[in-house]
């Protein structure tokens, strides 16, 4: 199977649930889940900007694969905070892919050589084929709660997964809930950002973890909403063979150029912007927080303009828009619910 066909198996894919068997395959065929990890595990070791390309053209040709994609290569960013044999486990594997969540809604209780792991998350992406899970848990130590956060990962048959992904886009994501009751974790399977335990990281891994979280799923954002200029644009063409709607033809072809016009604006914008962030770290400069902050507010701001050239086209375009089973709502649908992620919203 050609990649370029998945854009044609948009509704198959939504209708599922979840992604085809052989489109999983595919993406362990091209190591798209392991983007940033290094040729010695197995993978691509492609830099930030090849990486983030990547993550676009993958949501062009469908948001919830673009999606998976993003945040299974995302998990590479653990990648150096493991020791040694842990990670060499948890990412050899050809099918490796983590799923999880930042979020601590769980509590790790501190007993001789690691922790007991109780607790449930939501909203991990990837969960009916991921390998690892990772979660992070509030530490309790000696029967009391601290306000230490510590990062876990998990091997798969320890997880219960609860399948409640319901959201109105991106529905073949498998972005369920994951849960676990009172499992053992040893010490030198937890982690924690920033401190180095092996020699497999680049310059991808010590990028700050924020600004490289925000330019993957904006990188998602930008492929959908290029989708979707892609897909109004052959609707736009279909209606010049219909009389009746000459007259509206043309303001819609207008405001669809427009819209095109200020896309690749904002696309010129990030790779510009991320471009110049990239350089000066591998120059060794480091990012500010100012940097960073107004980097954080750059990717808001496009992805707010993605969701308003969307809507600014899909009023026009007729019946199409509304029938959930039409290429341009299902895009439409996907692109709403990948810029509702924290990174991305006000």
């Amino acid at each position: 199977m050609n990649i370029l066909q998945i854009k044609e198996r948009g509704l198959e894919i939504e209708e599922l649930g979840r992604l085809p068997e052989d489109i999983i395959e595919l993406i362990y065929e091209h190591q798209l889940f392991k983007l940033f990890t290094t040729k010695e595990l197995g993978g691509k070791d492609l830099d930030l900007l090849e990486g983030v390309k990547v993550f676009q053209q993958m949501s062009a040709l469908d948001g919830n694969f673009g999606w998976l994609v993003t945040i299974g290569a995302g998990g590479n960013a653990f990648i150096p905070t493991l020791n040694k044999e842990v990670c060499e486990k948890i990412f050899s594997p050809r099918n490796a892919v983590i799923a999880g969540s930042g979020y601590p809604t769980g509590i790790a209780v501190k007993i001789d050589g690691g922790y007991r792991l109780t607790g449930q998350w939501k909203y991990c992406s990837g969960a009916d084929y991921a390998t690892t899970f990772t979660m992070n848990c509030f530490v309790e130590d000696e029967g009391n709660r601290t306000d230490e956060i510590i990062s876990c990962s998990v091997n798969r048959d320890q997880v219960e997964i609860l399948h409640d992904w319901r959201a109105m886009g991106l529905k073949a994501t498998a972005s369920h809930t994951i849960r676990v009751q009172n499992v053992w974790v040893p010490q030198e399977e937890t982690f924690q950002l920033g401190i180095i335990k092996n020699k497999y990281g680049s310059a991808v891994h010590s990028f700050p973890f924020g600004a490289f979280a925000e330019a993957s799923f904006l990188s998602v954002c930008l492929g959908i909403t290029e989708n979707f200029l892609e897909e109004a644009s052959i609707l736009v063409k279909q209606r010049k063979h219909d009389p009746s709607r000459t007259e509206r033809l043309g303001a819609i072809q207008f405001l669809l150029m427009q819209k095109q016009k200020n896309f690749r604006q904002l696309e010129e914008k990030f790779h510009s912007k991320l471009n110049e962030y990239w350089q000066k770290h591998k120059e060794g400069h480091e990012l500010t927080e100012e940097e960073l902050h107004l980097f954080s507010q750059m990717g808001k701001d496009i992805a707010a303009s993605c969701v308003d050239i969307a809507n600014s086209l899909i009023r026009r375009l007729g019946m199409d828009a509304i029938m959930e089973t039409s290429s341009i709502n299902r895009i439409w649908r996907n692109l709403y619910t990948a810029a509702q992620h924290s990174f991305l919203t006000p």
